[in-house]
């Protein structure tokens, strides 16, 4: 599932984490994986934002609907994204991580687009992109 997409590697030298700035359930997620990540090891960016109009191409910038992680110049989306997170944090995360990576994609993936379709309807939606405390601005690419 990597590769699915290009990202300008060169521009990106830390693990990123798109997501859609206006979707409650992203935002959630970003704190979740701010909450679990003391060493600073993720960026964050909305896929509605200048970095990721730079870094992504544009089918991908395109499709609110999947959370996008880029990492050493690979692309996941969906699942696979959530995966390389949780293994990118290390950890016990690194073991879930690697538990959910054994599962095949389309299985994965099927819970994934289900709720995808939903989000919106069960987190919300904002009408702005979520912008980042004064703690969390280095972090954050936008």
């Amino acid at each position: 599932m990597s590769n699915e997409f290009s990202a300008n590697s060169a521009c990106i030298d830390q693990p990123t984490v798109f997501f859609d700035g206006v979707c409650g359930l992203c935002n959630h997620t970003v704190n979740w994986l701010l909450a679990h990540d003391p060493e600073h090891k993720l960026r964050f960016a909305p896929l509605q934002g200048k970095t990721a109009g730079e870094m992504l191409d544009g089918e991908i910038r395109n499709r609110l609907d999947t959370l996008v992680f880029v990492r050493d110049g690979e692309t996941f989306t969906r699942t696979a994204a959530v995966s390389r997170i949780l293994i990118t944090l290390g950890g016990r995360w690194h073991v879930l991580g690697g538990l959910l990576w054994i599962i095949p994609s389309p299985i994965r993936d099927l819970g994934y687009c289900v709720v995808s379709r939903l989000r919106y309807r069960l987190f919300g939606k904002h009408e702005s992109c979520r912008l980042p405390s004064p703690q969390e601005r280095a972090v954050f690419l936008d």
